[in-house]
């Protein structure tokens, strides 16, 4: 659900993010969808552009932030960031790469909008319920990244190499896009007792607001969430929902080139 489009020559040209639809027939026979928008939590401000123009053609766009119910996000993000641990480490990145922070772009406000995440007490009860801390995630990210020799791991070579060169912006987003790849294929790390609460307790909410909406006569519906959740979502769409994988567009949220 993400990937780095490459020229002829294989150099990289841009960080994209994908649109995918999924299809079915309602109870009343008539065709519905679904699409998952993979978002990636830092862009450039036009990915942001366009995807609030993206989300006014559907009838509800259910959006992820760990948050309590009835939040409402300002235009700008303003303080109403919620819990979102992942989200917050990203945004760290925000001003070393020359990007934007997706709450602060994004319109929330619009009405098609609806909350489809946990609580904080939600979130922290299922991490306690199954066995989970940030502490043990973390151990097991260190855990992962030694026994595993990715060949995007980024080397104190790579960082001193990019710190020289004269487009540091272009050579650090190139870095980190290699990275996100290898994230959205790693999430197995967040897993505990029971699955995980970042990925699959949180996909499981975001699957019961979707079949509440989708009974409430809705056929047009989006998805938005960071797109290292959409592998379970698909699975969930079409195991459960028994819907098909229809087409699929990029976006792109990065240049990787001047």
């Amino acid at each position: 659900f993400m990937r780095i489009r490459k020229s002829p020559k294989r150099k990289p040209i841009a960080f994209e993010s994908s649109v995918t639809r999924y299809i079915a027939t309602n109870k009343d026979g008539e065709k519905v969808f679904v699409d998952l928008i993979g978002v990636v939590h830092i862009g450039e401000k036009k990915y942001y552009d366009k995807l609030n123009r993206i989300f006014k053609k559907y009838d509800s766009v259910l959006y992820e932030l760990v948050a309590p119910e009835g939040t409402v996000i300002p235009k700008g993000g303003g303080r109403a960031e919620g819990f979102n641990p992942i989200a917050s480490l990203q945004k760290g990145m925000q001003q070393m790469l020359g990007l934007e922070f997706q709450l602060n772009h994004i319109d929330y406000e619009k009405e098609n909008f609806r909350h489809a995440d946990m609580s904080p007490t939600e979130f922290m009860e299922s991490m306690k319920n199954n066995d989970e801390s940030f502490a043990k995630i973390m151990v097991k990210a260190m855990g992962q990244s030694l026994a595993q020799s990715s060949p995007n791991q980024i080397s104190n070579f790579d960082l001193l190499r990019v710190a020289f060169a004269r487009d540091k912006e272009i050579k650090m987003r190139q870095l980190f896009a290699k990275q996100m790849i290898d994230m959205e294929g790693g999430m197995a790390i967040f897993e505990g007792r029971d699955g995980s609460t970042i990925i699959n307790h949180r996909n499981g909410k975001a699957m019961q607001v979707l079949e509440d909406v989708l009974d409430s006569g809705k056929k047009k519906v989006a998805i938005f969430y960071g797109a290292g959740h959409l592998p379970d979502m698909e699975r969930r769409l079409t195991s459960d929902f028994k819907m098909k994988r229809g087409g699929q567009y990029w976006l792109e949220a990065w240049k990787l080139k001047r």
